[in-house]
């Protein structure tokens, strides 16, 4: 039986899972504030949606800057450095004065979230023991789901204590308390002796041997989009969809939506430990196939506790699929480029699936909210499984082949 984790080991996961969480917190508060904020700004709905989709454009930018100082100059500092640039962005956009300037802001806010995942996620994934990869995984994927789950908290809990005019600025100035989070990386967490053992000389290096496997890359391109369609088509819009198709008060939408991030945490583990014994592919299939099941009930339920049933087990299903994306593509990527690759994959889907809000708003006038949202995501599940499952798998793969000095 494998050795559990050392502190060194849980220090460099747990500083992915909470870079992560706060991360998403910040990215989830404006969801919550759609309603609010274009009424303070001025601007419709659809605004604050281009708002979203254009932060989640900007996230490759920064993986390609913070992953290539990752694998040039190692783990820790460039992960720094990333948790306090989109911290202080952060508690910017809480003094935002008007539209234009909220919208600036939120796009470099894109750049720092867009860094923050490979950077965390390799360094968290190399320190991981191959044995406990699978949970450790599913553990650090579900930071994502906890940092919605803490916005709806806020969202229910914090805002509707502060007057109507300054109490999304409070949401926002919360937000900005990650940046406490590179003190702890600083103080607890080594740096990754995979990186030592495989660094390269320069960047030019970095980007030739990422060019050299254009191949592995593309298909990663593709995966990641998918899963982006995956999780931003059943989270992004789900608290509107309730408040506007189902009629659900706002107070009781928050509620929900920490229901259904509890089902998303604990399907992260429960699959991503499950990949130990079945294979990462295996796994991510297996799901997708409880998502596909949800699905109808999801969008279709006639009560609320129906829907809230339903979105408990789908988010189970598409967060359990997620858990097991940290080290499935750790352990696709090649070891010197191990901080670019995966990040660099990861945003350029999510680049590639930015506009998933206004094509399901789009397909709402077309067809109905109901279907725009179980047709988009049944189509999305279909093809993410046949993805998967001619993609390959390097499951258990060893970062560090000798000992570091």
């Amino acid at each position: 039986m494998a050795p559990a984790p050392s502190r060194a080991q849980w220090h460099a996961v747990f500083a992915g899972y909470l870079g992560w969480t706060l991360d998403a917190f910040d990215f989830f508060v404006v969801i919550f504030l759609y309603d609010t904020l274009a009424a303070h700004f001025g601007v419709a709905k659809s605004d604050l949606l281009w708002a979203t989709t254009f932060t989640l454009a900007f996230r490759p930018l920064g993986a390609l800057i913070f992953g290539l100082l990752a694998d040039r100059y190692g783990r820790r500092m460039p992960l720094i450095a990333n948790v306090i640039f989109f911290s202080a962005v952060e508690f910017a956009c809480g003094f935002a004065p008007n539209f234009t300037v909220f919208f600036i802001l939120r796009c470099l806010y894109g750049i720092g979230m867009g860094g923050e995942w490979g950077v965390g996620a390799s360094l968290a994934m190399e320190y991981a023991p191959r044995r406990w990869r699978g949970l450790l995984s599913g553990i650090l994927q579900s930071g994502y789901s906890m940092g919605y789950l803490l916005a709806a908290m806020a969202a229910r809990f914090v805002l509707p204590y502060f007057p109507e005019d300054t109490g999304w600025r409070w949401m926002f100035w919360i937000g900005g308390a990650p940046a406490l989070l590179a003190l702890y990386i600083r103080m607890k967490v080594p740096e990754s002796d995979a990186w030592k053992q495989h660094r390269l000389p320069d960047f030019a290096s970095i980007l030739r041997t990422v060019a050299s496997q254009w191949k592995l890359f593309l298909y990663l391109m593709v995966f990641m989009t998918l899963f982006m369609f995956l999780s931003h088509g059943t989270q992004d819009l789900y608290p509107d969809f309730l408040k506007n198709e189902h009629l659900v008060p706002a107070p009781t939408v928050a509620n929900l939506a920490v229901l259904y991030n509890l089902g998303a945490i604990l399907g992260a583990v429960i699959f991503g430990h499950l990949s130990e014994t079945i294979g990462r592919r295996y796994s991510i299939i297996a799901a997708l196939a409880l998502c596909l099941v949800m699905v109808p009930s999801w969008t279709f339920g006639g009560s609320v506790w129906v829907l809230a049933a339903s979105a408990f087990v789908l988010q189970m299903g598409v967060q359990g699929a997620w858990g097991i994306v940290p080290a499935h593509l750790n352990e696709l990527s090649p070891d010197s480029v191990r901080g670019l690759v995966p990040g660099l994959a990861y945003q350029l889907g999510i680049l590639f699936a930015s506009p998933t809000s206004n094509i399901e708003h789009a397909l709402q006038n077309a067809y109905g909210y109901r279907w725009a949202l179980a047709g988009f995501e049944i189509c999305v599940i279909v093809a993410l499984a046949v993805v998967t499952y001619f993609g390959r798998e390097n499951k258990g793969k060893h970062f560090v082949h000798a000992p570091v000095d």
